[in-house]
């Protein structure tokens, strides 16, 4: 097996990912997981579709991020690695499906509105 690349999208995020037989390493922007991601809830993000589908200690991962901030980042590889292990075994599909890991999350932020502070909020009304 060859190297599969995918790409996974989230906000303003996007993952490269690149997957290929190994033993378990993630790198992310030529960086170690724990070093791109600090927070242990981020680097289980991460990791979870490896962990749905027992392949953790199989596959050599480089994901390469773009884009927004670290929580649509890690949702961003998330996809792109649950995409990329459908890629390698179609027999995994129906647990990444099932877990929700292969679902684009569609929620984008609502562009600011003219004559108003954001997209939602007014200036505060002043009777006199």
């Amino acid at each position: 097996m060859e190297v599969v690349n995918t790409v996974g999208r989230r906000k303003a995020a996007v993952a490269r990912v690149f997957v290929k037989p190994g033993k378990g390493q993630i790198t992310i922007n030529r960086k170690e997981l724990a070093a791109y991601f600090p927070l242990e809830i981020l680097q289980f993000q991460v990791k979870q579709p490896l962990l749905a589908t027992n392949t953790a200690e199989n596959y050599d991962i480089t994901i390469n991020l773009d884009g927004g901030g670290i929580k649509g980042q890690a949702e961003a590889a998330r996809l792109g690695i649950a995409r990329a292990l459908c890629e390698i075994d179609a027999e995994m599909r129906p647990t990444l499906k099932k877990a929700g890991f292969l679902t684009r999350d569609p929620r984008e932020v609502e562009r600011k509105k003219p004559g108003q502070p954001g997209a939602r909020r007014k200036f505060q009304f002043s009777k006199r």
